[in-house]
């Protein structure tokens, strides 16, 4: 049977999303900037979505602003942050494993003068609160954390560090990246005292096209991407309607979020434990990770290699993320894993959809790639 376990990159768009997405595109097709009745009906369904993505975080419809992905919501928060508070310092505390949306925001700020730090990861991917703790200060305006890492799973200590901040005196705000948390951990922003929190839909049985940012009521950033005024101001451009409408379908077909993450510890734990029977596999990802995401070594085999033979076997995997193709991966590179073991890496992602019975495929292929092409090697 098929096994699709690359669901880190993306996932299926559920079939109420595709359904919402049709409905969006051939019954309320209208721009909701329209003053007439296919206008209003389009803006009903905007703020129907709005509502749909804001009720799984606990917040209001009106702190949900609509972007065109995940990575636009993290720059639209980053530049956003930085530009409010550049007159109360210039340092910015993150990660040195973001997605390369924050980190290719921290590089063009530096550029720019500002003092970016960056914590490095233990070789099982954990950072800790006491680690921010060391180095936010008085001048700190930013601190930016993925809430989930994307290759690995390790859970960040994003439900601490508002705490932090406030100790501190830190004049900043809090962004969290939950593009690989959203809807498979429990986040209230508003309990962690979280400022801007960024999503996507096409990581959770959405379409490619729409991301989301929460900012919490209250705070005010100068948009990034200018033009007609759109979602309040903040983020100009038709809004896609088809992509917003599946998302909020995609939301609501999700289902319990723990009771989905109660099963996949389960199915997890299963691959995890037959792995344990096939030579030559080590895991990087820590116990203590989402156990959406899994990332494995076949000893002495390039990623891409095994990628290649477990797609020839019907299981499709990743080396590492899908946005840094082609190059060395810089989660593991900063978590100080040796060459050998980067460049055998490879990532299992699970959604809510997975089986016991593509687990059981997937470690039958992982072993049939660990004897055939040790052989062939």
């Amino acid at each position: 049977m098929e096994c699709y376990l690359d669901n880190s990159a993306t996932t299926k768009p559920c079939e109420a999303a595709v359904q919402a997405a049709v409905q969006a595109m051939t019954d309320v097709f209208g721009n909701p900037s329209s003053l007439h009745r296919h206008g209003f009906a389009a803006m009903q369904l905007l703020e129907s979505a709005r509502a749909a993505v804001a009720k799984p975080l606990s917040a209001e419809p009106g702190e949900i602003y609509f972007t065109p992905s995940g990575t636009a919501a993290n720059n639209t928060a980053i530049f956003g942050a930085v530009r409010k508070n550049r007159r109360r310092g210039n340092k910015i505390v993150t990660t040195a494993f973001e997605h390369p949306s924050v980190e290719k925001c921290m590089e063009r700020l530096e550029s720019e003068g500002f003092t970016v730090v960056r914590l490095i990861p233990d070789k099982k991917g954990i950072i800790t609160a006491e680690q921010f703790a060391e180095v936010i200060d008085e001048k700190t305006i930013l601190v930016s954390l993925m809430a989930v890492n994307n290759e690995v799973g390790s859970v960040l200590p994003f439900t601490e560090i508002a705490s932090v901040i406030r100790r501190k005196k830190a004049p900043a705000l809090l962004h969290v990246d939950a593009v690989q948390g959203f809807l498979k951990l429990p986040i209230i922003p508003k309990k962690y005292d979280i400022d801007l929190l960024s999503v996507s839909a096409h990581k959770v049985h959405g379409l490619k096209g729409a991301g989301a940012l929460y900012m919490r009521k209250g705070v005010q950033l100068p948009p990034y991407i200018l033009g007609g005024g759109q979602e309040n101001g903040l983020c100009s451009g038709t809004q896609a309607m088809p992509a917003i409408a599946a998302f909020a379908a995609a939301v609501k077909a999700c289902g319990d979020v723990r009771e989905n993450l109660e099963t996949t510890e389960l199915l997890n734990g299963r691959l995890r434990e037959k792995l344990a029977g096939v030579q030559g596999i080590t895991v990087h990802s820590p116990e203590s990770a989402l156990p959406y995401i899994l990332n494995i070594s076949l000893e002495g085999i390039p990623s891409q290699v095994s990628v290649n033979f477990l797609s020839g076997e019907g299981v499709y995997v990743s080396a590492g993320s899908a946005c840094s193709k082609g190059h060395r991966s810089p989660v593991l590179t900063a978590m100080g894993l040796s060459a050998e073991e980067i460049d055998s890496a490879i990532r299992l992602s699970l959604s809510r959809e997975t089986t016991e019975n593509e687990i059981d495929s997937c470690v039958r292929a992982l072993q049939n790639a660990a004897e055939q092409l040790r052989k062939k090697g």
